[in-house]
């Protein structure tokens, strides 16, 4: 199927994508690395007025240190990310979610801004930049602004950008000493989507005590989601198998779990719970590498 007509602007600045989203606001539809909005547009589940292509817009694929933190700029693609030395050095979970990430042709292709924009209930880097407590910067509203991560994701293909925002970059801090990560997921075998992906950061003190932990969710429920019921659990104690799973048992608070044809409700409950308990056991393997 082809998609419906539509008016294609290729801006050079980003500025003058803001301008045209302004002029078309609530018909226009911003295009990154499009490996998510074309077939979505060729199926007509999308049939935007106006299409407006950022690739043509120099300077917003980058990964550098600025101010102390990384920046991430929207149209960065994953295989940029990917092998990218900073990122596999001070954030490597990075790396390890895109690894699993669809196939080679869309990490080519996709970019960060399109993936976190889209919303995909099922895309992986949501719960990665969810876990790392990262911020992704808009521009285009009444002014420019810094939103955190775990409150971007609304619902389903659902964000908190207006129509005439769009994502500039991504920040996210360096990991610390004796802090590890990990990302699992149980994958579609088809699309390699998630069924369920879970991110995992923790920071261990001298003594093995998890001082810090964050974990984020995607697949599970309509959006990306922070266990924060199971970080809870989980900080100022020992790495005990019996203190992950107690953790991981509550993984699933406060998720309203999906169900269809790739799993029900309950499968993905204890899906949940499993890819919890074991991204937090290689997070903590990874912190204390001696252990």
């Amino acid at each position: 199927m082809n998609p419906a007509k539509f008016e294609y602007h290729a801006p050079s600045t980003l500025q003058e994508a803001v301008s045209l989203l302004r002029e078309h606001e609530g018909d226009a539809k911003v295009l990154g690395g499009g490996q998510s909005l074309i077939p979505a547009m060729r199926f007509r589940l999308v049939q935007p007025d106006h299409l407006i292509d950022l690739k043509r817009i120099h300077g917003l694929s980058y990964v550098r240190r600025r101010d102390g933190k990384i920046a991430i700029g929207a149209m960065t693609t994953y295989r940029a990310i990917e092998t990218s030395a900073l990122l596999q050095r001070c954030a490597p979970i990075f790396a390890e979610a895109i690894d699993v990430l669809a196939d080679v042709q869309v990490r080519n292709k996709g970019t960060i801004g399109g993936a976190l924009a889209h919303a995909d209930p099922a895309a992986d880097l949501p719960a990665v930049v969810t876990a790392m407590e990262a911020t992704v910067r808009a521009v285009g509203g009444r002014r420019s602004r810094s939103i955190p991560a775990h409150r971007f994701f609304q619902d389903a293909y659902t964000t908190v950008l207006g129509d005439t925002e769009v994502i500039s970059e991504i920040l996210v801090d360096p990991l610390p000493r004796r802090t590890g990560s990990s990302y699992q997921k149980f994958a579609n075998k088809a699309s390699r989507f998630a069924i369920v992906g879970v991110a995992a950061v923790v920071t261990l003190d001298a003594k093995g005590i998890c001082t810090r932990v964050r974990i984020g969710v995607t697949g599970a429920g309509p959006t990306a989601a922070r266990a924060r019921t199971a970080e809870r659990v989980l900080e100022g104690k020992s790495p005990t198998e019996e203190a992950i799973e107690a953790a991981a048992a509550r993984a699933g608070q406060g998720i309203e779990f999906l169900a269809d044809l790739h799993g029900s409700a309950a499968y993905r409950a204890d899906l949940t719970r499993v890819l919890t308990s074991r991204a937090v056991v290689q997070a903590i393997s990874r912190a204390n590498p001696g252990s």
